[in-house]
């Protein structure tokens, strides 16, 4: 016999032996641990279902009202900027900020010395354009009773057809002198009305009556008119009637029409609210920092000149009105019982909860959301103490309450809304 073989002989039988221990003890701990945690499962789960408190809202019949919210800033209905067509330095300045003026009312007068010489130089072009169908005239009757002389001697055979031809041709140039002279007189009256024009506008007038709501011109100041006209006055026709132009979400748009009431709420004013209704939704979009909006339009009453142009409105337009309607708190849409969304997580018990689940996509994020959207929603109400689910097909929602359009709920059910507390 080999001693050494004996020994490594009894050596592997005591290790293989040891493994066999290890795994038993390790597959003992396994099986212990997953009774445990099952044990744990049951009776917490018996805890939470005998301790559980809830609270409640009642379903009652009531209006809703359903707003969009849109913020914008108030505008005169009209509103006109003033300006001057020809250039020159401000004479006198005759209204400021505030002032009411009426149509035709003088706003400012521009030096007129450079305008009133060419007004002066237009009616000297004139007068000598006259002056000078005057003299084209009279030259063309000279010619003309020269020429019928000729003509009378030609018949007597006193002179030759080269003097009646040349004759001919004085009395045909003396008449275009006398058409030009014509149209020079034309030329010389068009340009003595322009300049005249120009001399009556050196007179700046109010084209509306209204209130004055900008003033941006001094006495002494110059105004070049020559490339684009510049705006000296802003004014505005009525402020008892004025505009709110608010900014309609894109996903709000559909909703909103003309015609539709609304009221809205300024800084300067904390706690009133402002009638209005729409007059217009423009189709024009407008895009700022990728968020797309539609501009409306609001007709605002101002008969106490409360609201100034420029003031930033928080606006309600109130787009359906529902009444007498089955209503339910959206709290009670958003509840689930702890114990079912347990069960929902864990896909119904211990192993559920065990085994790994595969993290969710945003896409399958995205398809849960429109499979929800597309079936009907779901309230727990108490029965003897128990929470027991109620489907129910939902319509309007103002964001706190929502319609119930069909389902087992009637006025006087009790929904559950949250969770309040546990007791040991």
């Amino acid at each position: 016999m080999n001693p050494t073989a004996d020994i490594e002989t009894v050596l592997g039988t005591a290790a293989s032996s040891t493994r066999r221990r290890l795994r038993i003890a390790v597959l003992l701990g396994i099986l212990l641990a997953a009774a445990g945690g099952f044990a744990w499962y049951l009776l917490s789960a018996s805890n939470q279902k005998a301790v559980l408190q809830y609270k409640t809202e009642v379903v009652q019949r009531g209006d809703l009202i359903i707003k969009v919210t849109a913020t914008g800033d108030l505008q005169p209905i009209n509103q006109v900027e003033v300006g001057t067509e020809v250039s020159g330095t401000i004479r006198s300045v005759e209204v400021d900020n505030n002032d009411r003026i009426q149509a035709g009312q003088v706003l400012a007068r521009l030096d007129t010395e450079r305008l009133e010489a060419q007004v002066r130089q237009s009616r000297a072009a004139l007068e000598m354009a006259r002056a000078r169908l005057l003299e084209a005239q009279a030259s063309v009757l000279e010619t003309r009773n020269e020429a019928r002389r000729i003509r009378e001697l030609r018949k007597k055979n006193l002179v030759s057809d080269t003097d009646v031809d040349a004759v001919e041709a004085r009395l045909k140039r003396a008449q275009a002198a006398e058409a030009s002279a014509r149209a020079q007189i034309e030329e010389a009256s068009a340009q003595l009305s322009v300049n005249e024009t120009n001399l009556s506008k050196a007179v700046i007038r109010s084209p509306i009556d209204g209130l004055v709501l900008e003033r941006a011109v001094e006495p002494g100041q110059t105004v070049a008119a020559s490339l684009q006209t510049p705006v000296l006055f802003r004014l505005a026709e009525n402020l008892t009637q004025m505009e709110l132009h608010v900014a309609v979400d894109e996903a709000d748009v559909g909703n909103v029409a003309e015609g539709q009431a609304a009221t809205f709420a300024v800084d300067a004013y904390p706690g009133r609210s402002f009638p209005a209704h729409i007059t217009k939704v423009r189709y024009a979009p407008q895009t700022v920092e990728g968020v797309v909006s539609y501009e409306t339009l609001l007709v605002v009453d101002n008969s106490d000149l409360a609201l100034r142009p420029g003031m930033t409105a928080t606006a309600e337009i109130t787009v359906q009105s529902l009444t007498e309607v089955l209503l339910i708190p959206n709290a009670a849409l958003r509840f689930t019982p702890p114990t079912a969304e347990v069960e929902q997580r864990r896909g119904g018990g211990l192993v559920g909860a065990l085994l790994p689940r595969r993290p969710s996509s945003a896409a399958d994020k995205r398809r849960r959301e429109d499979d929800d959207s597309a079936r009907q929603k779901y309230v727990w109400t108490l029965r003897a103490g128990e929470p027991v689910r109620v489907g129910i097909s939902v319509g309007a929602s103002d964001g706190r309450m929502s319609e119930v359009r069909a389902g087992e709920l009637q006025a006087g059910t009790v929904l559950i809304v949250d969770t309040v507390a546990k007791s040991r």
